[in-house]
């Protein structure tokens, strides 16, 4: 009876479950793209040393911190187009 009273309703434990399972799969997701595109970027493809030298892991480096860079920045833009457009559509993406 909380909904009476302006209060949410709790969610069940099982809403939960799902919650948790979809941001571990979406957690995933992002390290596995983070990976695969920084691998084809920074190491070459035939294999020299067992060892990154100092390039690569340079290269690896900066390619991860621009890789969330980017993501924070394009979920930052798409929270702020959701709220602006009363979370209708794809936040002004739909006539796309």
């Amino acid at each position: 009876m909380s909904f009476l009273f302006g209060q949410r309703p709790q969610p069940s434990s099982a809403e939960k479950i799902a919650a948790a399972e979809a941001e571990v799969e979406m957690v995933s997701d992002m390290f596995n793209r983070l990976s695969d595109s920084c691998h084809r970027k920074c190491v070459p493809a035939d294999y020299r040393e067992g060892e990154l030298n100092k390039g690569e892991s340079v290269c690896l480096d900066r390619c991860a911190s621009k890789f969330f860079d980017v993501n924070i920045k394009v979920s930052e833009k798409m929270q702020s187009q959701a709220a602006a457009g009363g979370a209708g559509g794809m936040g002004g993406l739909g006539g796309m």
